[in-house]
């Protein structure tokens, strides 16, 4: 009987030893990086969640004094026995919180409850930030050590280049997004294009484009207006570290629907991996990983601009503003003057263009194509500057002439209208110049009679006036006086030539602009190199075959090169050389042989023009 009672007692206590290994178990606990107790202000540290034989999902909790930033199951294991036909199943699961200490206090976490099973509840300490030892700081510098070595062991060389290669649009952990200013706008309406970064990994170490977006139909102004360090955003209910990584102003050139294509950023950035490690408890190694990211594409609906179109529309789409200036309103004729109009606002500045001068000014002011300077920057949403037009103009007749107000005339996208801003005009006074033909064929040499010596007549003597020596006195002043006055007629007739005198110095000035391109090539101003090479080739083309400014254009020059007698080569070459140009502004920045490839081809073509001798159509 005593035995039987032994048997059932050790049957019991099996019973109840089996019931309480599948008892489940729940504890939740707090660990900073070091290990140490205290938290420091701003430093990271993990809620750790155990579940031991529970079913159910805890969630992330709310860490008092703390910003919880992510929250992830770290852990699970699960294992099975079989003891005398009995079958014992256990599971364990670990879950982390990753946690920023923002307030200083003495806090607890939990009690947290899963199904029917309630877990401890945690305690910790965050202090002021800095208040930490040195100790504490070595403490977390070794612990970081033994945590990468610990980890770099517990994997295989095949473990360690697993992980993320490629992600196309991105995924919930990082990604790109594309956005602009206004998706539906104006021709020639400044938009801004942005692209920004969202990333949930560790603090990013690199971020690279490998290709340009395709803005196809649009003029590119780059902005340098990006984030300089990484900022907290809430998107879709999930905190991120954001960062604007490239914004462009854009200029649709065309009507319709335009698509703007992101293009491919490498990012590289380290992931994090928990270990349960028996010693250490959890902890966190960071793996660097390497990622390619494209933003989504956008799609932009381009208004045309109303109709119908002032005749002096300037081209301008934006706000602007133009005002005049005269250096001096007293002139002589033949002498050259100048006026400036410089054109202030924000749009696409650099395109602007004032209307040809020569319709407006008195036929006796002959205007020439003027010097442009730009300065204006991608600045916020827009490019805002200043253009200023510097025209060179010759008064032919002397009187009292009135140079005319000048008006710009642009289109609004705010007001959806055309609207008008004007330069006043001057009253200016020609006087008589130096070179004045009028005044110069007034001035005649006069002589006086010579009179004969009276002396004794003889018989024997043979009157002067029969003498071949005396007629020589008249013939000879007479010839050398017809002469002079005809070389001086024609010295001022070819000096009243204005257009005679461009055309014969246009190789000259072009020459004069070739040496500025030079020596911006060399001093690499790339910018300015392009843009003296383009004035001296529209500058050059417009002397030599008189092309009023309003008419300076790719198709027309190369129409009244042809007519001059151009060859078709010479005549490409020339187009090719400015459109060239053009787009070097625009486009990332050429090494120092390609400027020198376009400053060579650009001297060929002009001296080629020279030796062919144009005729003027």
């Amino acid at each position: 009987m005593t035995r039987i009672r032994l048997y059932i007692s050790l049957l019991l206590l099996s019973v109840v030893a089996l019931a309480a290994s599948a008892a489940g178990k729940f504890q939740v606990s707090v660990a900073t990086q070091t290990g140490g107790d205290d938290i420091e202000v701003g430093e990271q540290f993990y809620v750790y969640m155990k579940l031991d034989n529970i079913d159910g999902e805890p969630s992330a909790p709310d860490v008092p004094g703390a910003v919880v930033k992510y929250f992830t199951l770290s852990s699970q294991s699960s294992s099975m026995s079989s003891v005398n036909g009995k079958v014992t199943r256990s599971s364990s699961r670990t879950y982390v919180a990753t946690c920023t200490a923002s307030n200083e206090g003495n806090y607890s976490i939990g009690p947290f409850t899963v199904g029917d099973t309630r877990s401890n509840k945690a305690s910790y300490s965050i202090v002021k930030s800095g208040s930490g030892s040195l100790s504490k700081m070595q403490q977390r510098q070794q612990n970081q050590q033994q945590a990468a070595q610990q980890g770099a062991r517990s994997q295989s060389p095949d473990d360690q280049n697993e992980g993320p290669k490629f992600i196309g649009k991105g995924n919930e952990k990082l990604f790109l997004k594309a956005s602009v200013s206004k998706t539906s706008a104006y021709e020639q309406e400044a938009l801004v294009y942005t692209v920004k970064l969202y990333s949930s990994y560790a603090p990013i170490k690199f971020i690279g484009a490998t290709e340009a977006p395709k803005f196809d139909g649009f003029v590119v102004e780059e902005s340098d207006e990006t984030s300089k360090s990484l900022h907290y955003e809430t998107y879709n209910g999930q905190e991120y570290a954001t960062a604007i990584i490239a914004r462009y102003i854009i200029f649709p050139q065309m009507t319709g629907k335009l698509t703007v294509k992101g293009n491919t950023y490498t990012v590289s950035t380290d992931e994090q991996e928990y270990y349960d490690d028996p010693y250490f408890r959890m902890l966190t190694v960071r793996r660097p990983i390497q990622l390619n990211v494209t933003p989504n594409d956008l799609v932009i609906d381009v208004k045309a601009l109303p109709t119908p179109q002032p005749a002096d529309f300037s081209g301008g789409v934006g706000q602007f503003s133009i005002s005049s200036s005269l250096p001096s309103a007293s002139l002589k004729t033949n002498q050259p003057a100048s006026i400036v109009y410089e054109v202030k606002g924000s749009g696409n500045i650099k395109y602007v263009k004032l209307p040809d001068l020569n319709t407006l000014y008195p036929k006796q002011l002959e205007v020439f194509t003027p010097t442009t300077q730009v300065d204006a920057v991608s600045k916020g949403a827009t490019v805002s500057g200043s253009v200023k037009f510097d025209y060179s103009f010759t008064p032919l007749e002397m009187g009292q002439y009135q140079i005319p107000e000048v008006s710009l005339v642009y289109f609004d996208p705010s007001t959806g209208r055309y609207e008008k801003s004007v330069a006043k005009g001057y009253t200016v006074e020609v006087d008589k110049g130096a070179l004045s033909e009028k005044s110069q064929t007034k001035n005649r040499l006069k002589f006086t009679d010579t009179l004969m010596p009276v002396g004794k007549l003889s018989k024997e003597r043979t009157p002067l006036v029969y003498g071949f020596a005396y007629w020589l006195w008249f013939v000879i002043p007479s010839l050398a006086l017809v002469i002079i006055v005809f070389v001086y007629r024609r010295h001022l007739k070819s000096a009243a030539d204005i257009v005679g005198t461009r055309m014969r110095k246009a190789g000259k000035v072009a020459a004069r602009r070739l040496k500025k391109a030079a020596a911006c090539m060399k001093s690499g101003d790339r910018e300015r190199f392009y843009d003296e090479m383009l004035v001296a080739l529209w500058g050059y083309v417009g002397a030599k075959l008189n092309i009023p400014t309003s008419e300076l254009n790719r198709q027309n020059v190369a129409q009244r090169l042809s007519d001059a007698g151009a060859s078709q080569d010479i005549v490409d070459r020339f187009v090719a050389v400015l459109d060239d140009c053009e787009f070097a502004k625009y486009a990332p920045g050429s090494g120092e042989d390609e400027l020198k490839n376009v400053y060579q081809r650009g001297a060929d073509v002009i001296n080629a023009l020279e030796d062919a001798d144009l005729r003027n159509s």
